[in-house]
């Protein structure tokens, strides 16, 4: 039985959940959630139990001193409320937490009561994956539902992957049978620059996200957060003549694959964002919108690392699952070696490509 003591009554709620694991490459889907709650002042009414669901083998609990005294941090997910105000205030149910190790089924029913009780309208499953995608390039957003009626209403593709998947994929389908409508949002991350942060596919995400619900999201310095780490990339890639090459054959592929939708629909889509903060601009929020690529304007970055390299490169690129045939498909997950990843605040690392990232939903 789920009882929230001191939980108000919320406003069209929404639910926006990830996991940190195999479904977040780069950490950008979870440092999405984290970023909504530290810039809304979420407050936590909820925390699953973590003996139900982590192996503390694989996800170890911390040590910390409070005061002098020694206190312990267990893995878990924890469920936050935040409030978005504006001329349509709505509130917001941020999950977040790691991928559990085990009872997945109980997992999803757990949080399915959660969302039960508190109202919640639409369920937001946040997630990333590694794919052939160019880091000088606006980040591929998919958005997927197992809903068809939910796909046609929100301009969603319908989901038809099938093989290995992880939380994201099970939670979407055990809202879908709970006749809970749930949308996955995933962002696709360079796999020859995997490690944590990617600020650019985090900032990639939230713009998704706030055209999916319809609310202005405060970006905070992840604009410019997500130039730096470009930067850092191409400087990185400049000094390998092989990675150059190689981001070069990436870019011509993406340019020639989606220039269609970048001088419409996309162009369209970015100038009605910008207007949306221009003309709703509140005071101490950013005037301009930042693009995915992070820039300030609605054009698409086509600033290439290398020049006129034609020579492949040595290294091969992995082999992802796609329905759409561009190697970035929404239903495409990859797993990702943690153990390579750096810090917060840490620069960006380029890493050959191994061929052995699983892709999935």
């Amino acid at each position: 039985m789920i009882e929230l003591e001191g939980v108000p009554e919320l406003i069209d709620p929404v639910m926006v959940a990830a996991f940190e694991g195999w479904n977040d490459a780069g950490d950008a889907a979870s440092t999405a959630v984290a970023h909504l709650d530290r810039e809304w002042k979420g407050e936590v009414f909820a925390a699953l139990d973590a003996e139900d669901y982590y192996d503390f083998q694989v996800n170890r609990p911390t040590v910390w001193l409070d005061g002098g005294v020694r206190k312990i941090t267990w893995p878990t997910t924890r469920l936050s409320v935040v409030r978005v105000g504006g001329e349509k205030p709505r509130d917001l149910v941020l999950v977040r937490g790691i991928e559990p190790s085990m009872r997945w089924r109980s997992f999803c029913n757990e949080l399915l009561g959660f969302a039960h009780e508190l109202g919640v309208e639409l369920v937001v499953i946040l997630g990333a994956l590694l794919g052939d995608t160019p880091h000088t390039r606006p980040v591929p957003i998919s958005g997927t539902t197992s809903d068809p009626d939910l796909a046609q209403r929100m301009d969603l593709e319908e989901t038809k992957y099938e093989g290995p998947t992880g939380i994201v994929g099970i939670l979407q389908e055990a809202c879908t049978h709970a006749g809970v409508p749930a949308v996955s949002l995933w962002a696709a991350v360079p796999h020859y620059v995997s490690q944590p942060p990617n600020p650019k596919a985090t900032l990639a995400l939230l713009n998704r996200l706030e055209d999916l619900i319809d609310v202005r999201i405060p970006l905070g310095e992840l604009a410019e957060d997500a130039r730096a780490w470009q930067v850092g990339v191409d400087q990185l890639a400049a000094e390998d003549s092989e990675v150059a090459e190689y981001v070069q054959t990436l870019e011509e592929a993406r340019d020639t694959a989606e220039l269609p939708e970048a001088s419409g629909e996309a162009i369209a889509r970015e100038f009605e964002r910008y207007l949306r903060r221009r003309d709703g601009g509140q005071p101490g929020q950013p005037g301009g919108h930042a693009t995915a690529d992070g820039s300030d304007s609605a054009a698409y970055l086509r600033d290439s690392p290398g020049g006129g390299r034609t020579r492949p490169p040595k290294a091969p690129k992995p082999e992802t699952e796609t329905e759409t045939g561009t190697g970035t498909g929404a239903e495409a997950e990859a797993d990702r070696d943690t153990d390579a990843g750096t810090g917060p605040g840490s620069g960006p690392g380029i890493v050959p490509d191994d061929g052995d990232s699983p892709s999935e939903e």
